[in-house]
């Protein structure tokens, strides 16, 4: 018993450090030598990543590294199986050097003793990369995650088809409802989008995007805020475009979903940048034929205001690593890099998280992505929604159970028991009896 509850005191003090110091910058220790590695005898890294063809920069980085070497395996997306594998490997000691891990999802890894703190050899790095991506990674003044990219929201719609019906690309949120019920009239098999109940971190960013918070600290307590106005006025917008069934409810990235894209079935979708490559993936013959818009606006927003969906990557170093240095410096290279940014970002992997991208040319001319969007250059919209995420967004330690939770009250709204604000206020509970469980203090407010 005794060890029981030490355990669960040591989450909790971990967790509250999270809360607490989750903004601060890096810490004052010394700087550490970058890693050097004989190439006769080289440091061999393992790299666990979901990303499509980050083989390439795998292999760009061991052909400019003859000293360290990196092995890739593929995993499935942490969400679908991913996390649990890798802390498994933790507590087996047998993990990998480096693991792609959501910025949503550091805070529990760390609270499971899951990742290394790495600030000697990373705290000279921040310069490189976007202030709220770094911060992801930042924990009580310590390093322990290198920002790989985030997921700025946007509009993807089919252009062609909004031409032919007279509809422009909404700039707010009335605007939305209104190509969607003008759609339903225009083509009884269409529908602007679908309502992705089973997207719990698409759920989230229209809230982020809708203005209040959800987590905070106050004090030595967490604060738990998920039933607020903004949250509120979001939910009551989709519960009446559900209400007015001018929206399809089948979950997005489904076969079925990918079937509506392909035949004009679904001729939108609220999505992050790195959804670029899915809908290029699997609506091949659709090119040409889409295009990019800002995410809607709400009429109260003081400015354009956007979000992230899931908030992005990282490269988290993992704890057990027996070459924390090498380790470090692969992140670094492989999300600052511009060789390597340039090949992540064609791949679909999201938007840079390096503040400089000068360099990255696929920015300015993408021969792969921009003829599928009828020449636009699309990451455009994305550089300015990336630029509009809010900056004091925090995530919980809880981000599993909150995905499982918002997802089973979302699915069970959009089936008619109770609403979409419902399913919020019950999300707030949940999350506040799952932080209690974890011997945190919680104050709740709207």
């Amino acid at each position: 018993m005794g060890s029981k509850i030490s355990r669960v005191a040591r989450a909790a003090a971990m967790a509250a450090a999270i809360g607490l110091a989750a903004a601060c910058g890096g810490g004052g220790q010394p700087s550490a030598a970058p890693a050097s590695g004989d190439p006769a005898k080289p440091v061999t890294l393992t790299f666990w990543s979901w990303v499509p063809d980050i083989q390439k920069a795998v292999d760009q980085f061991n052909a400019s590294h003859p000293g360290v070497q990196v092995n890739l395996e593929t995993i499935t997306p942490g969400p679908d199986g991913g996390y649990a594998k890798m802390l498994a490997a933790v507590k087996a000691g047998n993990a990998p050097d480096v693991a792609q891990v959501g910025y949503d999802s550091l805070p529990s890894f760390l609270v499971n003793g899951a990742l290394q703190d790495v600030t000697e050899y990373a705290q000279d790095d921040a310069a490189k990369f976007v202030g709220w991506q770094w911060q992801t990674g930042v924990f009580g003044g310590k390093v322990y995650a290198i920002p790989q990219a985030s997921g700025p929201m946007g509009f993807y719609y089919r252009k062609d088809l909004f031409d032919k019906w007279g509809i422009a690309a909404p700039k707010t949120w009335d605007d939305f409802a209104a190509a969607a019920a003008t759609i339903r009239k225009k083509d009884k098999n269409a529908y602007i989008s679908t309502f992705a109940a089973n997207q719990a971190p698409w759920l989230i960013s229209l809230a982020q995007q809708a203005g209040q918070q959800w987590f905070s600290t106050e004090g030595d307590s967490w604060k738990v805020t998920i039933d607020n106005p903004d949250t509120r006025k979001m939910a009551a917008f989709w519960q009446k475009l559900l209400d007015d069934k001018v929206l399809k409810t089948e979950a997005d990235l489904s076969n079925a979903w990918y079937k509506d894209l392909q035949t004009g079935g679904i001729v939108g979708w609220i999505g992050g940048s790195w959804g670029d490559a899915i809908i290029r993936g699997n609506a091949p013959e659709t090119s040409g034929k889409w295009a990019v818009a800002p995410i809607p606006q709400w009429p109260d927003a003081p400015a354009f205001t956007s979000a992230s969906w899931g908030g992005g990557s990282s490269s988290a170093i993992l704890k057990g690593t027996k070459n924390p240095a090498a380790a470090t410096e692969f992140a670094v290279w492989l999300n600052s890099d511009p060789q390597s940014v340039n090949t992540l970002l064609s791949a679909g992997y999201g938007w840079p998280s390096a503040k400089d991208t000068s360099k990255v040319t696929n920015l300015q001319k993408d021969d792969t992505v921009f003829p599928f969007y009828g020449g636009q250059n699309i990451w455009d919209v994305f550089q300015q929604s990336d630029a509009a995420v809010a900056l004091d967004w925090r995530w919980p330690p809880v981000s599993d159970a909150l995905y499982a939770t918002l997802t089973d009250n979302a699915k069970a709204a959009v089936q008619g028991q109770g609403t979409l604000t419902d399913a919020f206020a019950k999300t707030q509970q949940a999350m506040v009896d799952q932080l209690k469980a974890k011997g945190l203090s919680v104050v709740t407010g709207g």
